[in-house]
């Protein structure tokens, strides 16, 4: 198992049964599933960039991403319904842990003047997204392969009740928040 879950077991528990007050320890809030995402809406003109961002993603999952596809037609946007417009990750378990690892130790730090993570994409129940403008920040993407830059939106889900307790998880285990 990885270091991160190790860690999480033997410190964040404790610090966090400490810092709220938790009785049980069935009450202490954990990470649940990482999904990744994108979207690409030039896929309606090109299918094929759609194979291409589906195996940027697994790369980068380290799990095949599945092919999401157009619920609606949309006239304007030249859009029919199930023409595939995007794919998209669920990580759990030792996959999550691994991930999570490499986004904040990794990827993060390589981004151009970074200066930590935006505290406020939290959604009221403790659940952080962030969005990623590229995805060549990720060690496994070849910088010479890829076609066109391509974003990534990282939906982190806790078991958290408030944006308090999933904010001081996410920070003991390594999320640089922006002060």
């Amino acid at each position: 198992m990885g270091a991160l879950k190790d860690y999480y077991d033997k410190e964040c528990v404790s610090a966090l049964k400490e810092e709220f007050g938790y009785t049980n320890i069935m009450q202490v809030p954990k990470l649940e599933k990482i999904v990744l995402n994108m979207g690409l809406g030039e896929a309606v003109q090109n299918p094929k960039i759609v194979e291409g961002a589906a195996q940027e993603l697994s790369l980068i999952a380290g799990q095949k991403a599945v092919v999401t596809k157009a619920k609606k037609s949309i006239a304007t946007f030249k859009l029919r319904e199930g023409m595939p417009i995007g794919c998209r990750v669920t990580l759990r378990g030792d996959k999550m842990y691994n991930f999570f690892s490499k986004l904040v130790n990794i990827a993060l730090p390589r981004v151009r003047d970074f200066r930590g993570v935006s505290p406020k994409g939290f959604d009221g129940r403790g659940n952080y997204s962030l969005g990623v403008t590229e995805q060549i920040i990720f060690p496994e993407i070849d910088y010479d392969k890829i076609d066109k830059l391509k974003g990534l939106n990282i939906s982190i889900v806790t078991s958290a009740r408030t944006n308090e307790e999933g904010r001081s998880l996410l920070r003991l285990m390594g999320m640089p928040f922006r002060k």
